[in-house]
């Protein structure tokens, strides 16, 4: 009977599965004419006088959304995520956008690293120059929430609120008993002293180079959220420092009395204050339009006085090696698109925005072979974003000028090699593997073997010849000595202020700064950005972003759901460095920063 009722809700779940996609596709043709029909925008949202642009981010923030999905659009589903720049454009559109009064940040829970944040930041107190306010009210503000919103002229907290300010922290897991317990073990191979994005699977400690590191690394950021928070006029550096050691937004009351925010308020009387700041009465609407629908409504930012550009290619996530994706750098992709912007003559610079902990070494090599030859025709100017480390740094290292925003994490020069072994294992379950071979290294390696003298010689031998060139290219490119080089490099980690101090970038800032530079170089005036690598949706990645969507439980088993959340930390680690290739220029650590 339960064989029958199973075989049953199968076949029903099919005819649903199927239903489903016959659904999508039929959305899809109707988004093709819609998109036809109103120029791919669909109707814009009409934006009335004494509106309010409410920044209620709330989804992850990339650097930049590579494609708008029609499939999405045709279902009313909103982008998993925000472009960043999309963001920046908005608020400098709305600081002359008579219609718009002012902005409200309200319940935020920030999806963004520190230098995303940073910039968002930047462009809220660029809008203030117009005279327009900005206010921000939140029931819970985490630690980034807090940090953007203090931008605001005044800060609002829910009587029964907190505010989560305490300082940063950094946690690592190690590994190394639970290899001896599993008989499950990571080979490895590195060069230099902090590079330790290995260091889990080696030792059941954090090393003193890799404490010193992340320890001075943590209080850069931290001098940079107090910098720009005094600099708004709210609180000055040693009262912040007092207010995170005693916790002191730990409730409403104290982080009133401490000057965290301004007043404490309710969720309704935070829209009375609004309608009062914009003298709108009690009984007539209250105009907030989120940051979704202004994007909607905002007209195409084409210059049509000029047919200059300036390329801007977004490298955002792991280096690979093979075509890459939107998820991942590839240099495939990153070929094709430098190769496009070469032979397009109105192309007048190049901008390379990189968010990366690096990856692939070799990748790194090819990527940064074609950005020298682009740069050879055409000035190169790099942006840093959160990351932009090992294999990240070693793409940037030949730009003409390299921009960072002082919260980047950049540097780690350095490069490891990581391989899975299960000897351990296979002993205790009983499992022998035999090996025959013609020639003496013909093994090579094997999951079931210790790594063989040669073997580990030989790898040792590639590692140092990858690090040699990674320093020589980075002197090259930098103007600085192999020797120099050396001294900074061994994979250790530094944010962009510190970046700046010792020469591996030139200048402090976000990508606007990165574009006024690169015309400067192409001595124009006037440009329009078009941004890089460009893809093309089929049906299978269409289907993949649908499942890790609203639509993604029809899709995924409750057990695989639960056993990844349950042992997500360990089982992201060991998957990331067994799928890796070849020698790797990585950041040295998963540094989640709380």
């Amino acid at each position: 009977m339960n064989f029958l009722r199973n075989l049953l809700a199968a076949i029903l779940g099919t005819f649903i599965s199927l239903g489903l996609l016959f659904f999508l596709f039929i959305a899809i043709i109707v988004a093709s004419a819609s998109s036809e029909a109103f120029s791919g925008g669909g109707i814009p949202p009409t934006i009335h006088s004494n509106s309010i642009l409410a920044l209620q981010i709330q989804k992850p923030i990339v650097d930049h959304v590579a494609s708008e999905n029609q499939w999405e659009q045709a279902l009313g589903i909103e982008p998993a995520a925000y472009g960043l720049d999309a963001l920046i454009r908005a608020i400098e559109v709305a600081e002359n956008d008579d219609r718009i009064e002012g902005i409200s940040i309200q319940f935020p829970f920030l999806s963004a690293g520190f230098s995303q944040t940073q910039s968002l930041r930047r462009a809220l107190k660029n809008f203030k120059k117009s005279g327009k306010f900005i206010f921000a009210y939140h029931e819970y503000f985490t630690q980034k929430d807090y940090y953007f919103a203090s931008v605001a002229d005044s800060l609002f907290l829910h009587p029964q609120g907190e505010i989560d300010f305490k300082g940063l922290a950094s946690e690592i897991l190690y590994f190394k008993d639970f290899e001896e317990k599993s008989g499950v073990s990571m080979e490895v191979i590195r060069h230099g002293k902090y590079k330790s994005a290995v260091e889990p699977f080696l030792q059941n400690k954090m090393s003193d180079e890799n404490r010193t590191q992340i320890k001075e690394l943590l209080w850069s950021l931290w001098k940079t959220v107090t910098t720009d928070i005094e600099q708004s006029g709210l609180l000055d550096k040693k009262s912040l420092n007092k207010i995170a050691s005693q916790l002191a937004g730990r409730n409403s009351e104290s982080a009133l009395e401490s000057g965290l925010v301004h007043q404490l308020v309710e969720r309704d009387e935070y829209e009375t204050v609004l309608r009062n700041k914009v003298g709108i009465a009690e009984d007539d609407d209250l105009h907030l339009v989120s940051i979704q629908d202004y994007l909607s409504s905002l007209p195409s930012s084409i210059n049509l006085k000029t047919q200059n550009k300036i390329a801007v290619i977004y490298a955002q996530g792991e280096i690979v090696y093979g075509e890459g994706n939107k998820e991942t750098i590839g240099q495939e992709i990153m070929i094709e698109a430098l190769e496009e912007i070469q032979n397009d003559d109105r192309i007048k610079a190049v901008v390379l925005r990189i968010n990366s902990p690096g990856g692939s070494a070799l990748a790194s090599e090819l990527i940064l072979r074609k950005l020298t030859k682009t740069k050879n025709t055409k000035p190169l100017v790099v942006s840093m974003g959160d990351v932009a480390a090992s294999g990240g740094y070693y793409i940037a290292c030949m730009g003409d000028e390299i921009i960072a925003e002082s919260s980047t994490i950049t540097g780690s020069i350095g490069v490891f090699g990581a391989l899975p072994n299960a000897r351990g294992l296979a002993n205790k379950w009983g499992i022998n593997a035999e090996q025959v071979t013609t020639h003496p290294n013909a093994l090579g390696y094997s999951i079931f073997e210790p790594l063989s003298e040669s073997f580990k010689k030989v790898t040792t031998e590639s590692i140092e010849n990858v690090y040699n060139t990674f320093v020589k290219r980075v002197a090259t490119g930098r103007g600085l000595t192999v020797g120099q080089v050396h001294k900074i490099a061994q994979g250790r980690v530094w944010s962009g202020m510190d970046a700046k101090k010792i020469g591996l970038v030139d200048d402090l800032g976000g990508l606007e700064k990165a574009l006024e530079r690169a015309a400067a170089l192409a001595d124009i005036e006037n440009f329009n950005i078009t941004a890089y690598p460009k893809f093309e949706d089929d049906f299978q990645s269409i289907i993949n972003e649908l499942q890790n969507g609203p639509l993604g439980h029809i899709f995924e088993p409750k057990i695989y759901s639960d056993i990844q959340s349950t042992l997500l930390p360990l089982l992201t680690a060991m998957e990331r460095f067994s799928n890796q290739e070849g020698i790797q220029a990585r950041l040295p650590f998963e540094l989640i920063i709380k």
